[in-house]
């Protein structure tokens, strides 16, 4: 059976009414651990509200990356992030101009209530690719979010980062890292301000 299938077949076990498990079933006492609540499953799915809506965004960005490059460009724009599945996954859209042209990207967020961690997928429109996700967590307003990926035909890590500085000013910066996690180079600097309603 496919996980979507157990996972189903379980949420139906569970709010039917008079089902028992076996040990119910036998008179014995159930040895197995109490069922995790749905309270734990979803405790961190609203992580993300606090961004919820339109953004004023600076975004800096290294050209050519791990490769010695000191040379920025800047972009402006704006990010909308639109709450999906009741907060179990967001939207986020950036559309932004600068020296360099026109930049939009696009990030699914997915939550998954059984890691309790996110899934940031991004897409860039001028490839229409989406990359694999960076994976992780909040924890104290930081959230860090890591994936294993090539580039220029290397392997590398990616480290992103999200740092909560108030309810209307949030920051973000992605790192590559050549050497294992040993050293980070940042190459993606965004600063977003709550647009004004």
């Amino acid at each position: 059976m496919s996980k979507l299938g157990i996972g189903v077949a379980a949420m139906l076990c569970a709010a039917t009414p008079g089902y028992a498990s076996p040990a119910d079933a036998t008179g014995e006492s159930d040895t197995r651990p109490p069922a995790v609540t749905a309270a734990v499953l979803t405790a961190g799915e609203h992580d993300f509200d606090f961004e919820i809506g339109v953004w004023k965004t600076h975004l800096t960005r290294r050209l050519r990356p791990l490769t010695g490059s000191q040379t920025w460009v800047d972009y402006d724009g704006t990010t909308t992030v639109r709450r999906v599945w009741d907060g179990a996954a967001n939207l986020v859209e950036l559309v932004a101009d600068g020296p360099a042209g026109h930049f939009e990207g696009l990030s699914l967020r997915l939550y998954n209530p059984q890691t309790r961690q996110w899934g940031l997928n991004f897409a860039n429109r001028s490839d229409g690719q989406m990359v694999a996700p960076t994976i992780g967590g909040f924890r104290d307003g930081r959230g860090e979010f890591y994936q294993q990926d090539t580039l220029g035909g290397r392997a590398i890590l990616v480290r992103f980062v999200i740092t909560i500085r108030s309810k209307n000013a949030i920051h973000f910066e992605q790192a590559f890292s050549a050497d294992g996690g040993k050293t980070w180079e940042v190459n993606w600097i965004a600063d977003d301000t709550r647009s004004a309603s």
